[in-house]
């Protein structure tokens, strides 16, 4: 799985330092010493990622690579840690779960189970089913865990997240998963042919990107 942002290089002692704008935990389930492949506009480099506490991380930019950047310059950045597998699944991307060319909402009963909605959705199951496949209850669904139950269902995806922040002038594939910001944790829903679909709110005929953290497209026909 990559990650996808947009920052500027800020100075420090032993080069630059780039901070990322989500939480690394929660994301990728990852802490300690975290290695990555970095790639800033052109450049591409590994290192670890270093901690500033509670999930948070900066990507450190050795003196080195800053010669090669423009310091003032607001850089596209990846990087990647790993990628979640589909493991002794029926399906595949040549034969998926389903076709997706329609979308049903699901409503959660209760708040917490917005990934495992969102992936009942795409596959076309009931939130039980999602739920079991996924391995996780309530406030426990991680973009990661959404990404290995899409492999296992075969639905095929970008292997991206891009963080958009807010921006206003953004423009969505026809089908993606959502991240709004919500408190500590991320809110998920799809997004399908311009409309969303919440699994508080139902179908929303027309969806605010402002609101939108980042998304990964699901690549549909």
């Amino acid at each position: 799985m990559k990650y996808t942002f947009e920052s500027t290089i800020e100075r420090c002692e032993t080069g630059g330092t780039i901070k990322i704008p989500f939480n690394v935990w929660e994301i990728c389930k990852k802490e300690g010493a975290v290695p990555v492949k970095v790639r800033i506009g052109e450049t591409g480099f590994i290192c670890n990622l270093e901690p500033e506490g509670k999930g948070y991380y900066r990507i450190p930019v050795q003196e080195s690579i800053l010669q090669m950047l423009d310091i003032h310059k607001t850089y596209p950045v990846t990087f990647r840690v790993t990628q979640s597998s589909a493991k002794d699944s029926p399906y595949s991307t040549a034969n998926p779960v389903r076709v997706i060319d329609s979308m049903e909402p699901v409503i959660q009963p209760y708040d917490g189970l917005c990934g495992q909605s969102c992936v009942a959705m795409l596959a076309g199951i009931t939130l039980e089913e999602a739920s079991n496949i996924m391995h996780c209850g309530e406030w426990q669904a991680t973009m990661d865990k959404i990404v290995g139950a899409l492999n296992y269902f075969g639905i095929d995806h970008s292997e991206e997240i891009i963080y958009t922040n807010g921006k206003e002038d953004v423009v969505l594939p026809k089908c993606c998963i959502i991240m709004e910001k919500m408190g500590r944790y991320s809110h998920y829903l799809v997004y399908f042919d311009k409309k969303g679909y919440d699994s508080n709110l139902g179908v929303i005929d027309h969806y605010d990107v402002t609101k939108i953290k980042g998304y990964m497209e699901v690549y549909v026909r």
